[in-house]
C-alpha cells in the first residue's frame, strides 16, 4: 500500500512542525538532515521511531506545539520502564473523537444506543476514548470504568445497556458471572460488544458472543497513536478498517525493516498525518498483522488489516525454540472440551527450561487422558513436549483488565 501525494504533503507538514518546535523528535530529524520528503522512496528512507525513543523524551519532550495549545496528556498502559507521555491539542482530541465515532457507526451503533464503558479512565487512553466517541455519536455513555462487577451487572440490567465496551478478559468474566448468578437473559439487552486492548482467541470470541448473545467487533489503537479507535472491523468481519485519512500504515519485516507485500504478515508501522501535539513518523508498534488485499464487501475504501496475531516481543525462547502464544492457542482450539482460558508458565529447573500449560475443562472428561493428547499436539507443533495441567473451569484467574496468559518465571 503506497503512500499517496496527499499523504506525503501531510507528512511534510508534520516534519516541519516537529523541527520548528525543537521537540525531541524534531531535533532527531534535523540532525539526520531531513526537512521533507518528495516521493514514496524517500519516505521509506525516513528513520523509524520506537518506544525507547519516546521514553527518552520524558516527560514532555515529544510536544511539537506551544504548551498553550496542549489540553491533555495521556500515558501508555505499560508497567515497565519510563512512562511515555503523549500531549494532545484540542484538534487531536476532536480528531480522535471523530475516528472513534466512525468506529461505532461501522459497528452499527447509533445515537439510540446505551454504551457501557468498562475500560479504565485516567492517564490510560481507553475509557475516555470510548466515551469521546460515544458523545460525538450522540449515544448515551454509561462510564463505569473497570471493576465492581456487582454494580456493572446492576447498571447493565437497570439501564438496559445495549453495547458493552471492554477488554476481552472482562467480557469473559461478565459472561461467566451472568451465568453463575442465574440472571434472567431477558434482562440483558446487550446487542453489540466493542472489544480492544488485548489479543484474544477465536474460542474466547465464540464463548463471549454466545454467552452474551451479542455481535463482537475488534477495535484497534495504542496510546502513542491517539488511543483505541483508529480502526475496527465491519459486519462482514474481513479485517479492521484503518482510517487512512488520519494515519498512514505500513507492514514491514520486523527483522529487516523492509516493507512486505500486501497480504504478508509483518509488523505494523504507523505515521500520524494530522496529529499536532506529538506527531509520530514511522512508529514501530511491534504489533503483528497483515494488510488484507482487495475490496471489502461493505464497500468502504479504507485499508484493512487482519486481527492482531501477536507482538514481535511476544516470542518465547524455550529450549532453543522460538514459540509464540498464538501457536499454543491454535493447538488448544482443536479441543472442544476445554474452555477459552489457558496459562503458560515457563521456568528453569535443574539446568533446563520447562513449559507448563494449564487448561480448563469440566468434570466429564478424563483429565490425564486430555493432558496427554494436548501435550502430543503441542509437541507436533513446536517440537518439544510441554507439561500439561488440566484444571476445572474457573480455576485459572480472570481479570477486569488484561489477563496475563504467559508467565516467564525464569526472569523473576
Amino acid at each position: 500500500m503506497q503512500i499517496t501525494e496527499k499523504q506525503l504533503a501531510q507528512v511534510n507538514e508534520r516534519i516541519k512542525a516537529l523541527i520548528a518546535s525543537g521537540s525531541f523528535y524534531g531535533k532527531k530529524l534535523e540532525d539526520a538532515g531531513i526537512s521533507e520528503v518528495h516521493s514514496p522512496e524517500e519516505f521509506r528512507k525516513l528513520p523509524f521511531s520506537e518506544k525507547a525513543d519516546l521514553r527518552e523524551a520524558y516527560p514532555l519532550g515529544l510536544m511539537a506545539t506551544d504548551e498553550s495549545n496542549i489540553v491533555r496528556i495521556h500515558s501508555s498502559s505499560g508497567t515497565t520502564g519510563t512512562p511515555v507521555i503523549i500531549p494532545y491539542t484540542q484538534k487531536d482530541v476532536d480528531d480522535w473523537a471523530t475516528m472513534f465515532a466512525r468506529c461505532y457507526e461501522v459497528a452499527g451503533i447509533t445515537n439510540k444506543d446505551r454504551i457501557q464503558i468498562t475500560p479504565g479512565y485516567g492517564l490510560w487512553t481507553a475509557g475516555i476514548g470510548f466515551q469521546l466517541g460515544c458523545e460525538k455519536l450522540g449515544a448515551m455513555a454509561v462510564p463505569m470504568g473497570p471493576g465492581n462487577t456487582d454494580k456493572q451487572l446492576q447498571m447493565m440490567q437497570d439501564l438496559e445497556t445495549t453495547v458493552l465496551c471492554s477488554t476481552s478478559s472482562y467480557a469473559l468474566l461478565l459472561t461467566e458471572e451472568i451465568e453463575k448468578r442465574g440472571i434472567d437473559r431477558s434482562k440483558i439487552k446487550l446487542r453489540k460488544g466493542v472489544i480492544g486492548s488485548e489479543r484474544w482467541s477465536a474460542k474466547m470470541r465464540e464463548r463471549i458472543a454466545e454467552g452474551l448473545g451479542i455481535e463482537l467487533y475488534d477495535i484497534y489503537g495504542l496510546t502513542e497513536i491517539y488511543g483505541p479507535g483508529i480502526g475496527i472491523n465491519c459486519k462482514y468481519n474481513t479485517g479492521m478498517h484503518i482510517w487512512d485519512d488520519f494515519l498512514y500504515l505500513e507492514i514491514i519485516d520486523p527483522q529487516t525493516g523492509e516493507p512486505v507485500p500486501d497480504g504478508e504478515q509483518g509488523e505494523i508501522v504507523i505515521t500520524t498525518l494530522c496529529k499536532e501535539g506529538a506527531p509520530l513518523i514511522r512508529y514501530r508498534t511491534h504489533d503483528l498483522s497483515r494488510i488484507i488485499p482487495g475490496e471489502c464487501p461493505c464497500g468502504r475504501s479504507y485499508p484493512r488489516i487482519d486481527v492482531i496475531a501477536g507482538r514481535t516481543d511476544d516470542m518465547m525462547k524455550i529450549k532453543g525454540v522460538n514459540v509464540f502464544p498464538k501457536q499454543i492457542e491454535e493447538v488448544l482450539a482443536q479441543f472442544p472440551e476445554i474452555s477459552s482460558e489457558y496459562q503458560i508458565r515457563i521456568s528453569h529447573l535443574d539446568g533446563k527450561d520447562t513449559m507448563r500449560i494449564y487448561v480448563e475443562t469440566n468434570g466429564t472428561v478424563n483429565f490425564a487422558d486430555l493432558a496427554e493428547r494436548i501435550a502430543e499436539k503441542v509437541k507436533s507443533r513446536i517440537g518439544f513436549t510441554p507439561i500439561v495441567k488440566v484444571v476445572e473451569i474457573g480455576v485459572l484467574p480472570r481479570s477486569m483488565k488484561k489477563t496475563a496468559r504467559v508467565i516467564d518465571e525464569r526472569f523473576e
